[in-house]
């Protein structure tokens, strides 16, 4: 065949893949070939999509597959990620306090131990208790005394209300006779001044015993008066002395008071921590003896600002606490602390700058365990992570568990 019926035709196919220092072949095919071998051409460049899923058919079926696992996957998460806030920005708090005697003493006895955990009532620490029992013993004698004088000064009321009767008595006596001596006065002395009957000297005399009548009626009269304010001088003596009671019983009650303190006990139950009483120890007033941690404890979880929105109280709360993994706790939200953390600090933040970087910041929520468990020590200060139910509806997955 003749080579000049078939037109040759560069390929760049070719000569793209000729190295660049060796001397360039040019491959020459029949003119009426040329739409085959640019149809061959673009066979060959497809080959490589095409390959793929021949040579690699699991990859690619496998990436399909996890491709729709991902899709509700990733749904499923966000959809129940939506109906929840967590935060790990949260610890177990409770109003721990010290323990320290009103009373100065030495300790007699600590029948505590650390970290013990104590009921309400539940002694702690004795203290020596004689010289306060001597003290209540004097006290009650004085109260004694105080209610004897009482009864004494009553007794004398009661003697001198005889007596206020006997000169009452007296009083109306002399009034008598000096009616009876006015009478024979008057008799007398008109019997002088007919002078029938009577003579001047009669007259004088009873005259004389009417002037002695009176004075005896102004004498028993004044003795009268005299055992009256008698009384009122006894009722006033009697209410000092019921104020001296009264004094004396509060000296009792003190006495009684300071021997209870003698005793110091737990007013709630909670758990005895950094015990540093000992037996032989002068306990001051005032002196801690060891800090207390009521079993009354929440948590305080500090949110983001922005995850407040739908936060309310009594939504429930999971808590999952780093020192005992494997439990989960049920709480509940009791109230959203009404302005930020630094808000109450010492140095609280003042955004009034002319540098101000806004920045999220973190509210304290108290969240109250349901049942808090009382086979593990849980305390002040301890880690907790709480996820919060702050949608009512039933996420997605929550209704699938529920069909399931």
């Amino acid at each position: 065949m003749d080579g000049s019926q078939f037109p040759m035709r560069l390929r760049a196919s070719t000569a793209r893949n000729h190295a660049p220092n060796e001397p360039r072949v040019e491959v020459l095919a029949p003119k009426g070939e040329d739409h085959d071998v640019e149809h061959a051409d673009d066979e060959r460049r497809d080959e490589p999509s095409k390959g793929m899923l021949r040579r690699h058919p699991l990859a690619f079926v496998g990436g399909l597959i996890l491709l729709f696992v991902a899709l509700p996957t990733g749904y499923v998460y966000w959809d129940y990620a939506s109906h929840y806030e967590s935060t790990d920005d949260a610890f177990i708090a409770a109003r721990q306090f010290p323990i320290a005697p009103k009373v100065p003493g030495y300790l007699t006895a600590v029948p505590v131990t650390d970290d013990e955990h104590v009921v309400a009532g539940q002694v702690i620490a004795r203290i020596d208790d004689r010289d306060y029992s001597n003290a209540l013993a004097e006290a009650k004698a004085q109260v004694a005394a105080a209610r004897a004088n009482i009864e004494n000064i009553d007794a004398q009321i009661v003697v001198q209300q005889a007596q206020i009767r006997a000169n009452q008595a007296q009083v109306d006596q002399a009034q008598a006779a000096l009616v009876f001596a006015q009478q024979q006065a008057k008799r007398y002395q008109e019997l002088a001044a007919t002078a029938l009957a009577g003579t001047v000297q009669d007259a004088q005399r009873y005259t004389s015993g009417l002037s002695q009548q009176q004075a005896a009626v102004e004498s028993a009269q004044a003795t009268l008066a005299l055992a009256q304010r008698q009384i009122e001088a006894l009722k006033a003596q009697r209410s000092s002395a019921v104020a001296n009671l009264g004094l004396r019983k509060a000296q009792r009650d003190q006495a009684q008071l300071d021997l209870s303190h003698t005793i110091v006990k737990a007013d709630q139950p909670g758990r005895v921590v950094q015990l540093s009483a000992a037996v032989g120890e002068f306990a001051q007033p005032g002196t801690n003896l060891t800090m207390f941690v009521p079993d009354d404890i929440w948590v305080w979880a500090n949110f983001k600002e922005n995850q407040l929105d739908h936060m309310r109280p009594r939504q429930r709360v999971t808590l999952e606490i780093d020192a005992y993994p494997e439990r989960t706790i049920r709480a509940h939200v009791d109230s959203v602390q009404p302005g930020s953390g630094t808000a109450f600090s010492l140095l609280p933040v003042e955004n009034a700058t002319g540098n101000y970087v806004k920045i999220v910041q973190r509210v304290p929520v108290k969240l109250v365990m349901n049942d808090p468990p009382g086979d593990v020590a849980l305390g002040p200060g301890m880690s907790v992570v709480p996820t919060v139910r702050i949608d009512p509806s039933p996420s997605l997955l929550e209704r699938l568990e529920a069909w399931l």
